[in-house]
């Protein structure tokens, strides 16, 4: 009876782990690809439907990564970003360490979380929201494009509404800048910018956004001046080749004529040692001799 007890309860175990791994492996999916562009994850070409795991790191360089996050919300990398991924009992963690982030999450969407450092954004649930974070020199630019978000930094709460965009940044406890994000020492500023202030920092997000496109734009226009240059000087080239031609074909001509000029010296001394005069019975092609009619 001992034995058959052991051989039992052994087959609940197994049982029981059996069920308990499928649900851990679930628990841990964060989602999938739904499209991508020079993007990584674990060093690996990220492809569409490929699988995001908790503990997962992407890297995107020049170019883009969408990940569908559930049925309805939606996370959007942007160019020379790094994050990573952390599933949690009933949301997703994205934890930004550069680059910038797009958040579209629907009123019944599985919630997303962005972290950066001490600073944590959410959406509102219940409403549909797009909202975005970036980070950008130093500081953190959070916008609510629809919907609203909740900012969390050290303790203090700010919601930013539709249109608005603020910019959290870290400072030492003496009221000096650049602290970095998490270091011990350092308070966060929240400052709330009017529409002239957020157009400025956006438009700073989209320069350094474009900080790669300028530099490619650059190596081209570089490579087109050198094309360029290639043309000029091949046409110089040309132009050279043409003149040499036509000086040859001037001498050419030029010899042609002395040629002519000599045979018909010639001919018109051979009457004259004929005949003793330059009459000859020959009729010259469109020329004379000299003093004379013929």
């Amino acid at each position: 009876m001992k034995r058959i007890a052991w051989r039992v309860s052994l087959l609940v175990l197994l049982v029981g782990a059996v069920a308990i791994v499928p649900a851990l492996a679930g628990s841990a999916v964060i989602g999938s690809v739904a499209g991508s562009m020079n993007a990584s994850v674990g060093g690996q070409a990220l492809l569409p439907n490929t699988t995001i795991f908790s503990g997962d790191s992407l890297q995107v360089k020049d170019g883009v990564a969408v990940i569908a996050v559930g049925s309805n919300s939606r996370v959007i990398f942007g160019r020379d970003t790094v994050a990573s991924f952390l599933r949690e009992s009933n949301e997703v963690t994205v934890l930004l360490s550069q680059g910038s982030i797009s958040m579209l999450h629907s009123e019944n969407g599985t919630p997303v979380r962005v972290k950066a450092g001490e600073v944590s954004v959410t959406p509102t649930s219940g409403f549909k929201t797009l909202g975005e974070v970036a980070m950008l020199n130093g500081s953190l630019v959070i916008t609510a494009k629809e919907g609203s978000l909740q900012v969390d930094a050290q303790g203090q709460t700010k919601k930013v509404v539709k249109g608005q965009t603020i910019v959290v940044s870290p400072r030492t406890a003496q009221g000096k800048g650049g602290a970095g994000w998490g270091g011990g020492s350092a308070t966060l500023e929240i400052i709330t910018l009017g529409a002239a202030g957020a157009a400025a920092i956006l438009a700073g997000v989209a320069v350094s956004r474009a900080g790669n496109a300028n530099s490619n734009a650059t190596a081209a226009i570089a490579a087109a001046n050198a094309a360029t240059s290639a043309a000029n000087a091949a046409t110089s080239a040309a132009n050279a080749a043409t003149s040499t031609a036509s000086a040859a074909a001037s001498s050419a001509s030029a010899a042609a004529s002395s040629a002519a000029q000599a045979v018909l010296l010639t001919e018109c001394l051979n009457d004259l040692a004929q005949t003793g005069t330059y009459a000859s019975p020959y009729v010259l092609s469109n020329a004379q001799c000299a003093g004379t009619g013929n």
